[in-house]
C-alpha cells in the first residue's frame, strides 16, 4: 500500500521502524539532534523512492538500514568527523542479544572502548548484529557483501573484542 502512495501505510512503516532506525544512526554519530535529523532524512528518502522498493526475500528494514547507512556515510564524507562513541550513554543503547563467550557482567564503558578500537567495518556489524539484533544475510544485505565476509568480519571483530577486553 505504502508503495503505491498511501500515506498513512509509509506512517505505519515509520511508526515501527524509527526507533530501531535512529538507534543505528546514534551509535554511529553520536549525537542526538544529528540523529533525529539524519533518520528525518532515511525516511524522507524512503518515502520518496518507495516506488522503487522491490521485495527480494530480505525485510523492509533491510532497504531502510541500507538507506540510513548511506546517509551516515555521506555526513561523515562531507563533515570529517570521527564517531565518537565514548559519548554514548548505556540508556540510549539496547543490547538485544549477546555474542557468543561474552561475559555478561562486562562494564559498558569498558565495551564502548574496546568497540572504538575495532575497525569500521567489524563496528559496523556489531551495532548491527548485536544492537539491532539483525541476522547475517540482513546485515550483508545493508552492507553490500557476502554473508560469509559478514560472517568472517564478526567473528574476527568478537575475537578482538575479547582481545581488548581480557588486556
Amino acid at each position: 500500500e505504502a508503495r503505491q502512495g498511501q500515506a498513512e501505510a509509509f506512517g505505519t512503516l515509520y511508526d515501527h521502524y524509527a526507533k530501531p532506525i535512529y538507534r543505528y544512526i546514534y551509535l554511529k554519530v553520536s549525537d542526538k539532534i544529528l540523529a533525529e535529523d539524519i533518520t528525518h532524512e532515511v525516511f524522507l528518502s524512503a518515502w520518496k523512492n518507495i516506488h522503487n522498493y522491490n521485495f527480494q526475500g530480505f525485510p523492509f528494514s533491510s532497504w531502510l538500514y541500507q538507506i540510513a547507512r548511506n546517509r551516515v556515510i555521506d555526513y561523515y564524507r562531507t563533515h570529517h568527523e570521527l564517531m565518537d562513541i565514548y559519548e554514548v550513554k548505556e540508556t540510549n543503547t539496547k543490547l538485544v542479544s549477546q555474542p557468543a563467550n561474552l561475559d555478561p557482567s562486562l562494564d559498558f564503558e569498558r565495551v564502548k572502548g574496546a568497540l572504538h578500537k575495532l575497525s569500521t567495518d567489524q563496528k559496523e556489524v556489531i551495532i548491527l548484529r548485536f544492537i539491532n539484533d539483525l541476522s547475517p544475510v540482513e546485515v550483508a544485505t545493508i552492507m553490500e557483501k557476502s554473508e560469509g565476509a559478514i560472517r568472517l568480519i564478526q567473528y574476527r571483530a568478537i575475537n578482538n573484542l575479547k582481545k581488548l577486553l581480557n588486556d
